[in-house]
């Protein structure tokens, strides 16, 4: 990339990479509550804003959310890598077709404005199936939403154990202009 065309933003953009081992601390408040607010700013199908954000940090609610999506995928261990924090994002598919894109976009932005303040971030899947099981209605229940909302994905938040990954070089043919 041009010097001319590199700026804080696609420096961040390029270099966030997924972390998959966490500290045990819990995310700085101020820094927890910016990231949650950059989600709400990402683009959604007509603006219409059908995504719920849930972050997660009581820890028997973080270990419920961990049984939960061990049992819709299936395995063992914890699939939030021992991060903190948990956000969930869901949505109501009843706003729009587009809740599963505005959904990723808003997983998206966060992992951007995360990466921006130093906090490790991985994308995690199994929300889509987690939600659908009488478990995760009764989660949602507990926290005072509608249990018809459907589970989008989740980000693992934290400060990142070790050195982050090293990206993969981009593959040949990424880009074609015409």
């Amino acid at each position: 990339m041009s010097d001319n065309y590199c700026n804080e933003t696609l420096k961040v953009l390029m270099t966030r990479r997924s972390v998959r081992r966490y500290r045990p601390e819990q995310v700085d408040e101020g820094a927890l509550s910016a990231i949650l607010e950059a989600g709400t700013y990402a683009p959604s199908g007509m603006g219409k804003q059908p995504a719920v954000i849930v972050a997660v940090q009581d820890p028997e609610d973080r270990r419920a959310v961990m049984e939960l999506n061990k049992q819709a995928r299936g395995g063992s261990g914890d699939p939030y890598y021992g991060a903190p924090t948990i956000v969930l994002v869901l949505a109501d598919s009843n706003i729009t077709g587009t809740f599963v894109e505005d959904g990723s976009c808003v997983l998206t932005y966060m992992m951007a404005a995360a990466h921006s303040l130093g906090v490790s971030s991985c994308w995690i899947h199994g929300e889509h199936l987690m939600f659908g099981l009488p478990e995760g209605k009764a989660l949602l229940e507990k926290w005072g939403l509608p249990t018809d909302l459907r589970g989008v994905g989740a980000l693992a938040l934290g400060y990142g154990e070790g050195e982050p990954p090293q990206p993969k070089p981009r593959k040949e043919g990424y880009i074609k202009i015409v």
